[in-house]
């Protein structure tokens, strides 16, 4: 068991902690400061448009066929994600900051790749884990920074049109045009997926970069205590454990094939840093964004360790021992 939750700790991980270390050391000050957001900004693009070309039209027709799975994920995901994060937040002993970051944290959409990498190892439906973690992504662009808005309107200052402007220039459009010019550059990214990973990767820690060193600036560890820390990763854990509760019974309640309650379990619990950091950068001002984060941060690596614990179980386990899982 514990040489399996060491395997997470992929180069990626310790690059983003080294980040955050990097951020709270060496944070961007004066002149760098709009250098540092340019470069943001246009990762932010870069990554949205790669998603967008990496999202093939196939895969949603394909999935629409399966379209009570993904009303689950989507439901799990848009539903009761949200109402765990009003609660969350509604905690009298979390840090007010916390309390938005969780919500934040829970109006996010789903992974993609380590829905589909433990759905495969459980042996669950893979296509339509594709399917659903990709609707999931695609809908996020619409419908996180709309429920931010109706659900955290005072967090982000308020949402203007000059918001949604930024959502659009920097989320959709590339998203848009990424897709559009899948037929023309499709091919390469499939070639170069060791290196559209490390751009994707990239603009990420640069993101985070960015966020973490505003937050530091501003004050950010004298505000966060370290019991505070671990209040926060107990939280994380109690939202993580009922979500899993939840998708499992409801795939049971709706009488899903084993194979699509895998796609449940894993689509439907899950939450994506990738979209998280970006999207923290164009909703939230500068300042906030790095508190913002750090429970996506520390909720997408608990989901990880509870699903390589949870997915070789369900992928040796018989079918009709599914019940006892």
């Amino acid at each position: 068991m514990f040489r399996r939750i060491a395997s997470l700790l992929d180069p990626f991980l310790l690059a983003l902690v080294a980040t955050v270390v990097l951020a709270s050391v060496l944070p961007a000050r004066g002149a760098f400061v709009p250098l540092v957001d340019g470069a943001a900004d246009a990762g932010i693009v870069l990554l949205f448009f790669l998603h967008g070309a990496k999202l093939s039209r196939e895969a949603i027709w394909e999935g629409a066929r399966n379209w009570r799975l993904h009303l689950a994920v989507l439901a799990m995901t848009f539903a009761l994600f949200p109402l765990l994060g009003l609660a969350a937040r509604a905690l009298p002993f979390l840090p007010v900051e916390f309390g938005a970051g969780l919500l934040f944290l829970a109006l996010l959409p789903s992974t993609v790749q380590s829905s589909i990498a433990f759905t495969a190892i459980a042996r669950g439906n893979v296509a339509a884990a594709v399917c659903a973690a990709s609707f999931s992504n695609f809908a996020g662009i619409f419908v996180t920074p709309a429920l931010v808005a109706l659900l955290m309107g005072g967090a982000t200052g308020g949402f203007s049109w000059a918001s949604a402007e930024t959502i659009v220039l920097q989320l959709l459009l590339p998203f848009v045009v990424g897709h559009l010019l899948r037929p023309w550059i499709g091919g390469f990214i499939a070639r170069h997926k060791a290196w559209v990973g490390k751009v994707d990767r990239g603009s990420i820690l640069l993101v985070v970069y960015a966020a973490f060193g505003a937050a530091v600036v501003e004050g950010l560890w004298q505000r966060v205590a370290p019991f505070s820390l671990l209040v926060l990763t107990l939280v994380c854990l109690v939202m993580l454990a009922l979500v899993l509760a939840a998708t499992w019974q409801t795939a049971k309640a709706m009488k899903l094939p084993r194979e699509d309650a895998i796609v449940l379990l894993f689509c439907g619990s899950k939450k994506s840093l990738a979209s998280g950091v970006p999207m923290a950068g164009v909703l939230f001002p500068a300042a906030s964004v790095g508190i913002v984060l750090l429970p996506v941060m520390v909720f997408h690596q608990l989901q990880l360790i509870a699903c390589a614990l949870i997915a070789p179980r369900l992928g040796q386990r018989d079918p009709e021992q599914e019940t006892a899982a």
